[in-house]
């Protein structure tokens, strides 16, 4: 209507994979976005696009620490979310995921904000049901090297529905599947990036375990729509809702449609050891289905070409 202000939104880790495809999302819907980030590259890097866009804010923050703003809505996506990155610094991952979580809750109970968790398949562990429903409670290795991710995304919701109970906070949560598209890291470690780069680079694919381990791989874009439904659900919807890609494969029929994709002659090497590396994981998306009207709809190999596509392109840059 005209007149209406639009609303105003914080993402934190607005410049992460994830954050800058979410903060993309909301200026198209007409949304005004204050994007936090605790290093801001001096062009913006995966924001660089909404520079100087009028109703689109970058600022450098870290989550650890309050932060003053006015906004309607707040998706808390700050999080260094790759093995690698939690492993460099453990203990700075688990301050994220609980210092930075009670300070953005903080900041909803104060303006009255809906805030949504980007939470993960990761709170599950090794799971002993398959596929996994909401209310499985996980099986959690609560000292090993995966741990502070695990249990800080653990610690992050139960603060959400504590806030829930004890200050009516308008709290959403969202268990976020595997996911990938443009703008990952080629050094992340992540299995469809590294998969990728290896074979772009002509060598060998490197598998952890023998390669039957399963996942389910949802495209950015599904998984975007996914939050921002999320987000407009209802005040008595809290989650949490499983967003993620039903479509099961094995890591080594992953590696296989990278080969193809990019025409590669990588060869496929098997046996690394990864601590508490998860045999299974597909999500039950019932709800999200059911409460959402979403499912992950972008096949693998068109999501895997644009994603090859852009790791193609970085490589001439």
């Amino acid at each position: 209507m005209a007149g209406e202000h639009p609303r105003r939104v914080l993402v934190t880790g607005g410049t992460g994979f994830l954050g800058s495809h979410l903060c993309d999302r909301l200026i198209a819907d007409g949304c005004h976005v204050i994007a936090t980030s605790s290093s801001v590259p001096g062009s913006g890097g995966n924001v660089a696009g909404l520079i100087g866009h009028p109703r689109f804010e970058l600022i450098r923050h870290d989550v650890t620490e309050p932060l003053f703003v006015e906004v309607d809505e707040i998706y808390n996506m700050a999080c260094p979310a790759s093995l690698v990155d939690s492993r460099r610094d453990p203990i700075r991952t688990t301050k994220i995921n609980v210092l930075g979580t009670l300070n953005m809750l903080g900041l909803a109970k104060r303006t009255g904000a809906r805030i949504l968790q980007a939470s993960t398949a990761e709170v599950y562990g090794e799971p002993l049901v398959h596929p996994q429903g909401e209310e499985y409670w996980g099986n959690v290795n609560p000292v090993g090297v995966r741990s502070c991710y695990e249990e800080g995304k653990r610690v992050a919701e139960s603060l959400f529905f504590d806030y829930r109970r004890q200050h009516d906070v308008a709290i959403k949560v969202a268990r976020i599947f595997n996911t990938y598209g443009p703008r990952m890291r080629p050094d992340d470690g992540r299995v469809v990036s590294r998969f990728i780069v290896q074979a772009l680079e002509g060598e060998d694919i490197t598998m952890y375990g023998d390669g039957s381990q399963t996942r389910t791989f949802c495209y950015v874009d599904d998984l975007i729509e996914g939050l921002v439904r999320m987000m407009a659900t209802p005040p008595e919807v809290t989650g949490p809702i499983n967003v993620g890609s039903e479509a099961e494969i094995t890591m080594l029929e992953l590696a296989s449609a990278v080969i193809e994709l990019t025409r590669s002659r990588s060869r496929v090497i098997v046996g690394l050891a990864s601590p508490d590396d998860s045999s299974v994981r597909r999500p039950d998306t019932a709800r999200a289905q059911a409460i959402l009207g979403w499912h992950a709809t972008t096949p693998l190999a068109e999501g895997l070409a644009r994603t090859i596509e852009y790791f193609r392109e970085a490589s001439e840059l």
